[in-house]
């Protein structure tokens, strides 16, 4: 199995995430790799290679990789648990990662890869106005337990904090005194060995 893409984008950081949570063995490829064309026609990423099947889209990939190895379970079986995990995988997918991409974008692609000055204002009225916003909702259901749904971790937790790392890496971050609970359970998030290694590694990437 190849993952194809870039770990700064939070589709990318998810599945790679999911199927490392899983225990799979999959290779990794920058999205410059010739193949990247042809399993993801339209060029977003991720893409996904597994043999001759080949497919983009982190939701699908994740579809797939969860349906040919079922555990551990990261998806709940229980349907409103169920519901409830795709509902945080779509806030962290389109709510926050659309936040994510205005101050990501212009503070760090924009400057940093494409060689042009990026849109500072509008990143600074996202963090300003939209970013509390989502830590507000975010404050609000951050459970004790450390988990989103069925007191343990599963795609949800993935999903909502894969994007708010992209955020941190915009010098977006969260503030431990207004969001207490929310602060405290990503950081728990992205501890687990998954998360912090490719964190460590976007980190050296952007000090390079």
């Amino acid at each position: 199995m190849i993952i194809y893409g870039n770990t700064f984008s939070p589709f990318v950081r998810k599945t790679v995430v999911f199927a490392s949570e899983k225990g799979l063995d999959f290779e990794f490829k920058p999205q410059t790799d010739p193949d990247f064309k042809v399993v993801s026609p339209f060029g977003k990423m991720p893409g996904f290679r597994d043999g001759e099947f080949t497919i983009s889209d982190s939701t699908a990939i994740i579809t797939y990789l969860d349906a040919i190895h079922p555990e551990p379970n990261l998806i709940p079986t229980d349907p409103k648990a169920r519901a409830r995990t795709i509902w945080y995988e779509e806030y962290g997918d389109t709510i926050v990662a659309a936040c994510g991409g205005k101050i990501f974008f212009n503070r760090v692609v924009s400057p940093k890869f494409f060689g042009r000055p990026g849109d500072l204002a509008a990143a600074d009225e996202a963090q300003k106005t939209e970013f509390p916003r989502l830590m507000d909702y975010l404050e609000s259901v951050a459970p004790a337990s450390g988990f989103l749904v069925e007191d343990r971790f599963t795609l949800a937790d993935i999903a909502v904090a894969s994007p708010l790392a992209t955020l941190a890496h915009g010098d977006c971050h969260m503030d431990a005194k207004a969001h207490p609970k929310a602060h405290a359970y990503v950081s728990r998030i992205w501890d687990r060995p998954s998360f912090a290694k490719l964190i460590a590694q976007e980190r050296a990437m952007l000090a390079a």
